[in-house]
């Protein structure tokens, strides 16, 4: 009978016919993480394998924004050069509170010590970085500008802990999707150090003995299991599990709004957990995720305010999108508007046929048309219209550049409603990990030869209430390259020829 080979079981040494391949260093997973880890990995020496299940490298960074949230060390030559100073204390204490209940102090304090160098290395790598900063709102630059606003730095509550400054550094294209050309660049450099790529190559389970130690990983390619030893460790780099509806159900239900339209390549099934798990590796978070339902640019829209089916506001709207949406999720029901009037009247550039849910003369006929409670909107508005006045916003802490009275018919209100507007997003939570890439068991101890990096571990996004754009990226790429050292410097196992027991 022909074995069955699953991610949530490992498959034991004792049990392996022969080794089809060998290699000092096995990757799995071809995005950031995957292609750094590589990149480190053979330059110090190492012979690298990567597995990829698509047919080409890039995975979700592919389709990202290609940015990069970087910063510390007195400001990137990028943020100097558009007049910013950026602390390692302001950076790293913006990263401690974005980091969120439970945020990793260590891999916080190595990212912050170490973005500049970081930055450096990732333009070594040939990565574009035209050097020009665009201010405003952008979800990315549609310019190929590098220097943007990708948080809530200036947004209360981080603007309170931490001096804002823009972090967000795109690498140089026209229009949307740069992490192509970080991805294309990164892929090239690796295969141009040696690096083995197997595509439409599906990990199906790891190899370890009677003590969890990994020595390997069976793969589907071409219709077959293949057995492949690694001999100094295995990196885990495939990805969350947004994609897989049933650990979703079981770790993060609220990310199932999420699901229907998730931010990735469409591989993050979770294969790459299951598969750290199934060794004792213990996980963290994994009820965290990241959603949103943009609302600019155009950034005017954020001179807006939303409100609730009660009629009340409930969040800064100059926040960052996500940290909005998980708002808006945390809603009755999920439902939210954004209210406007003539003299800032937008839609999203990322929705523009979204619902304008009601329109009237007055916020009464407004308040009357979306049915909420009599007199509550209108309470709202006027209470916000004066704190505009003011120039304060003492519920919410808006900066006073976003706050102008709404007072300019016709109003509108644009619908945040989950039928109207469905949430886009992935998955935070994952193994638990050493900054330098050993996965943990749940005593904390390292399981030999088992490494992972990028959005398959619990990194420094882990709470989505804080997530910046670019710091996926930006953990992936700079953990990736630790985990690529680490395994690249332990002792290959010794070879024991062609038959694995």
């Amino acid at each position: 009978m022909t074995a069955t080979y699953t991610p949530g079981t490992p498959c034991r040494l004792a049990d392996v016919p022969h080794w089809d391949a060998e290699t000092d260093v096995l990757v799995v997973g071809f995005g950031i993480a995957g292609a750094c880890a590589a990149i480190e990995a053979a330059s110090a020496g190492a012979s690298v394998t990567v597995l990829e299940v698509a047919s080409t490298w890039g995975g979700s960074a592919a389709l990202s924004g290609g940015e990069f949230y970087l910063g510390g060390g007195g400001g990137t030559p990028v943020q100097q050069a558009a007049g910013f100073e950026d602390s390692t204390e302001d950076f790293a204490s913006y990263l401690r509170l974005s980091g969120g209940p439970g945020v990793d102090e260590e891999r916080v304090g190595l990212y912050a010590e170490g973005a500049l160098d970081h930055f450096r290395w990732l333009q070594e790598q040939g990565i574009p970085f035209k050097g020009t900063f665009l201010p405003g709102k952008w979800l990315e630059p549609m310019t190929d500008d590098t220097l943007i606003w990708s948080g809530s730095e200036m947004a209360w509550p981080f603007s309170a802990v931490a001096k804002p400054a823009p972090r967000g550094h795109a690498a140089q294209m026209e229009g949307m999707g740069a992490g192509k050309v970080i991805m294309d660049l990164l892929a090239e450099r690796a295969l141009g150090l040696g690096v083995r790529a197997e595509f439409d190559a599906r990990a199906l389970s790891l190899v370890a003995d009677t003590d969890n130690a990994v020595q390997g990983l069976v793969a589907r390619i071409d219709g077959q299991p293949r057995f492949i030893r690694a001999r100094k460790g295995v990196i885990l780099c495939a990805g969350g599990f947004i994609c897989n509806q049933e650990m979703l159900r079981r770790f993060a239900p609220e990310a199932l709004v999420a699901a229907e339209v998730p931010t990735t390549g469409g591989n993050d099934d979770g294969s790459g957990i299951r598969m750290g798990m199934s060794v004792g590796g213990a996980v963290s978070h994994m009820h965290e995720f990241f959603a949103t339902k943009p609302l600019f640019p155009p950034d005017n829209m954020v001179r807006g305010i939303f409100v609730n089916q009660r009629g009340q506001r409930f969040i800064n709207e100059d926040a960052y999108h996500g940290r909005i949406c998980r708002y808006i999720l945390r809603q009755p029901e999920g439902r939210a508007w954004l209210l406007m009037d003539n003299a800032i009247f937008a839609r999203p550039d990322f929705r523009p046929d979204i619902d304008i849910a009601a329109v009237g003369e007055s916020w009464e006929e407004v308040e009357t048309d979306l049915g909420l409670p009599a007199g509550e909107l209108v309470h709202t508005v006027e209470r916000y219209n004066a704190y505009a006045e003011a120039g304060e916003d003492p519920l919410f802490h808006k900066h006073t550049q976003w706050m102008q009275p709404l007072v300019e018919p016709p109003f509108a209100a644009l619908s945040f409603c989950p039928e109207d507007y469905p949430a886009t997003g992935f998955t935070l939570g994952g193994l638990t990990t050493q900054p330098t890439g050993e996965v943990l068991d749940v005593d904390g101890q390292p399981v030999p030869g088992l490494y992972a990096a990028g959005r398959t571990t619990c990194g420094l996004p882990r709470w989505g209430e804080g997530y910046s754009s670019g710091i996926s990226l930006g953990d992936g790429s700079f953990f990736g390259r630790l985990a690529g050292r680490t395994v690249a410097a332990r002792p290959a196992a010794d070879s024991d020829s062609d038959q694995a027991a």
